[in-house]
């Protein structure tokens, strides 16, 4: 028998900074940071008592990542030897936060795609790794921004957010508690990143994405059906954040580099590639879906190296640029809007039937999957 309630994805919306850092820009940045701190402490590095820092290359960067740019909320900050952060005005209570505003323009852009009037919508998750604060929720800001009657709330499982996000919006419309909800995943990665860090300042990008997931009853023409989703996580310090309104230790503090992003990236590697490759098939199984048949893999752009082994290890061969798309190169890592990004801007070319995969992973470790089918 047919559920009473079948939940799809009617459309996707994305918001993309104007601001772009070439790996160029951010190499010289970083390497006069470089030499002003060697220079700086030149006399203790030669006393042993400091170790000097190393230079970064595009070509490191472009080896390690297969990232060559990424978008930015505030660029000139981040570029200046002496601040490396992003800076922006603080915002007054009354103001709509900067998350909440990219938030909604993603947002906006989904219901336009899928002719969608605010007044049909249920609910708002916000499915993110960096929230501006802890609360009121940045679900309920970018709610009434909308003017969606309803309700929403944040959530937060690092990278694997949205996918999160949707499985709970999809259990929703399943289950006739919502036949509409917003899963908006607006990502400021570059405020928990540590830009004076050689082997990690290259990773992140900011942007924002929305999902809206719907009764497949009132869904517009050209909608995905969600097969079915599956979510895993697994304790691990290998990616962590420490910062957080317990700690009242600043970012930029001495000695407080550990609360803004840090990563074991070998053992990230190592762990999640087959963790995750693994779960794709057994759902795939589940699902009587044949690996080899997907038509796209729009996986969680994290890594290139990560998201060529976990293809390979699903399709059973090499994946070609059409199969596993890539916006790791012009994006960079952005967390939990990875995947919707590459499902986002690379969808509309699939016919009815084709059969795609949406895959999360990160900290946590965390990792999620969202099999979809076009509709007609």
């Amino acid at each position: 028998m047919e559920p009473t309630h079948r939940p799809v994805i009617s459309a996707t919306g994305l918001f993309t900074p104007e601001e772009s850092i070439s790996n160029e820009e951010l190499v010289a940045s970083f390497n006069e940071f470089v030499r002003r701190h060697n220079a700086a402490n030149a006399g203790a590095i030669a006393a042993g008592e400091v170790t000097a820092l190393e230079p970064s290359s595009v070509e490191f960067i472009e080896k390690a990542s297969g990232i060559k740019a990424r978008h930015v909320m505030a660029k000139a900050p981040v570029l200046d030897p002496e601040i490396m952060a992003p800076r922006w005005p603080e915002r007054s209570n009354e103001d709509l936060s900067l998350l909440a505003e990219i938030g909604v323009k993603a947002a906006r852009q989904a219901l336009e795609r899928a002719g969608r009037d605010a007044s049909d919508v249920d609910a708002v998750l916000c499915a993110a790794s960096n929230m501006e604060r802890p609360y009121p929720a940045m679900a309920i800001e970018i709610q009434q921004a909308l003017g969606i009657e309803g309700f929403g709330f944040d959530m937060n499982v690092a990278c694997s957010s949205a996918t999160f996000g949707i499985q709970t919006a999809a259990d929703y419309v399943r289950s006739g508690n919502a036949r509409s909800v917003l899963v908006v995943s607006p990502e400021v990665t570059s405020g928990h990143l540590n830009w004076r860090d050689r082997d990690s300042h290259f990773i992140f990008g900011d942007v924002a994405t929305a999902v809206l997931v719907e009764d497949a009853a009132m869904a517009p023409d050209g909608h995905w059906d969600i097969l079915g989703t599956r979510l895993k996580t697994v304790f691990s310090n290998n990616i962590r954040n420490n910062f957080g309104f317990l700690n009242r230790a600043h970012p930029d503090s001495v000695g407080a580099a550990d609360k803004l992003f840090v990563q074991e990236g070998r053992k990230v590697f190592k762990e999640v590639v087959p963790m995750v490759a693994q779960m794709i098939l057994e759902e795939a199984d589940r699902l009587a879906i044949d690996p080899a048949t997907l038509r796209r893999m729009w996986l969680h752009q994290a890594n290139a190296g990560m998201n060529r082994l976990i293809a390979h290890k699903v399709l059973g061969h090499e994946a070609s640029d059409d199969e596993s798309p890539t916006v790791l190169d012009t994006y960079g890592n952005t967390s939990s809007a990875g995947s919707i990004i590459a499902f986002h801007l690379n969808s509309d070319d699939l016919a009815a039937g084709d059969t795609g995969l949406i895959c999360s992973f990160g900290a946590g470790y965390s990792a999620g999957t969202v099999f979809v089918r076009k509709a007609a």
